[in-house]
């Protein structure tokens, strides 16, 4: 029987890799996230309304985003394992979907946010009773910060292809560093054009969108250009664009596996507007302190996002290697360290979540509802870590409609109905709302333990590469099977990967 210790705690040299993995992810999200909690005071200082107006932007996008995050994420399931097993034509055709399905959602996005951007940005705008400030006013901010951050849509687009098939492939500090020069050039540009520094003129919200806009620009063009002057180190990108085909079968089995991925994508960022707009119910204030606590929860955050990365990287390649033991092993112990770590995390920022929100400058009645959400959030931390690696882990393995069931099914099944009858049925503090909404994910977790108890997900989902139609680099007998393993048989990963498990 395994000791605690020996299921739970890893050794010297899983820590390593881990931290190897980790690092270049938390420190990206770390200076991304800062820089999102520095561009939301920035415009905080304009008036509640045009940190309420940005907010709301930002909400809508963010179901862009996530959608362009799922679209190269069912592709990214491949890419990790093709990586694994060293098959270097499977990873060129994984980015290759990448770019068709961000495209598809890259049309989708502009044209619905250019044909209905009044409608989509009034379902926040509410008069309640913690309403506090001009919703007209809100509506013109939002309007104009939206029409100029469309331009930046396309840049985030192709960032995201190029960027998790780097992370996949073991490359994480280019996006990194992409990610720091970008965010460094956001700042700059807002303390300028916000605000009207060295001479320029004062342009409020739209100067927060130009400077986003550029940096996106900027990342990609660092992103893209490092890439293909390193296709020593980047194999893949060499002929990447020589022939935009797809081998059929590949591209429906990739479509099998990630059609359900793209599907939980886009109904959880959709949800998460919908149960935002229910809250909005309660009117302008709720809007500005759920902007401000969900800024600052995203900055705690970045372990959180990082170890969910990781997972899916470091369990993907294992399984695509055939070492099926290994990475349940693995997976176990990513996950501890994760709950564990946001044990201590949750409480720094629940010990905090009275100060943050004074930085703002907006009413006393935002700062409080702020505080409160803060001090929610902090106390579910570990509960959405473990939520969070349970997702990756089922993923890694391609169980992407069990996913979709865990993930969407729960929040369009009971989060978004209870926050809709709480909010519009009760008279209930909204804080209280949120808490108890917050609470039925407890249900999602005694699911997920029970799914990763199981341990049907932990299964190589790479076909022989003669049933895809791709050249043999490697034949199917060097993936390494968990018997060969056993056994002492030459592994395909590299040395790094083979030492999580020693």
């Amino acid at each position: 029987m395994q000791t605690f210790r020996s299921k739970f705690i890893g050794d010297r040299v899983f820590y390593r890799t881990l931290l190897t993995v980790a690092l270049p992810i938390m420190l990206q999200q770390g200076i991304t996230n800062f820089v999102a909690l520095l561009d939301n005071i920035m415009v905080g200082q304009v008036g509640t309304e045009a940190m309420s107006g940005v907010a709301i932007v930002n909400q809508l996008l963010n179901v862009y985003n996530i959608c362009i995050f799922g679209a190269v994420s069912g592709a990214g399931i491949f890419c990790a394992q093709f990586f694994g097993s060293g098959n270097t034509e499977g990873v060129r055709h994984a980015y290759r979907f990448k770019l068709y399905a961000a495209f598809l959602f890259l049309i989708l996005g502009v044209t619905l946010l250019l044909l209905f951007p009044d409608q989509l940005i009034s379902l926040y705008l509410k008069e309640g009773g913690e309403t506090a400030g001009d919703l007209q006013y809100t509506l013109q901010c939002a309007r104009e910060y939206l029409f100029i951050m469309l331009l930046g849509l396309p840049a985030f687009a192709l960032t995201q292809c190029y960027s998790t098939t780097l992370r996949e492939t073991k490359e994480t500090i280019l996006p990194m560093t992409g990610s720091i020069l970008a965010v460094l050039t956001n700042t700059c540009l807002n303390y300028i054009l916000i605000f009207g520094n060295f001479g320029f003129p004062v342009l409020g919200v739209k100067g927060a969108a130009i400077a986003t806009v550029i940096a996106r620009y900027v990342e990609l063009s660092y992103v893209v250009i490092r890439t293909h002057r390193n296709s020593a180190r980047f194999p893949f990108i060499r002929g990447i664009y020589r022939s935009m085909r797809i081998p059929l079968s590949l591209t429906a089995n990739i479509l099998k596996k990630g059609f359900p991925l793209i599907m939980n994508e886009t109904l959880w960022s959709v949800g998460t507007a919908v149960i935002m707009q229910c809250y909005a119910v309660r009117g302008l204030a709720v809007v500005a302190g759920f902007n401000i606590s969900s800024t600052i929860v995203n900055f705690f955050n970045i372990v959180f996002y990082s170890l969910g990365n990781s997972v899916a990287i470091i369990v993907g390649q294992l399984l695509g290697a055939g070492k099926i033991r290994e990475a349940r092993d693995t997976d176990t112990k990513l996950i501890f360290t994760g709950v564990a770590l946001h044990v201590v995390i949750g409480g720094i920022m629940a010990a905090c979540s009275g100060l943050f929100p004074q930085i703002y400058n907006t009413t006393e009645m935002v700062r409080s509802l702020a505080s409160q959400f803060l001090l929610v959030s902090a106390c579910f931390m570990p509960l959405q870590a473990f939520n969070h690696c349970c997702y990756f882990t089922l993923r890694s393995g391609g169980q992407t409609v069990i996913t979709f069931l865990f993930d969407s099914f729960s929040l369009w099944c009971l989060n978004i109905p209870i926050a809709s009858l709480l909010v519009h049925s009760t008279t209930l503090p909204i804080v209280a709302i949120y808490a108890l909404v917050t609470a039925t994910d407890i249900c999602k977790a005694i699911i997920g333990f029970f799914m990763l108890k199981s341990g049907r997900w932990a299964r190589n989902i790479i076909p022989p590469a003669e049933e895809q139609g791709l050249p043999s680099e490697f034949s199917e007998e060097s993936v390494v099977s968990e018997e060969d393993s056993a056994y002492g048989k030459k592994d395909p990963l590299s040395s790094e990967t083979e030492a999580v498990t020693e």
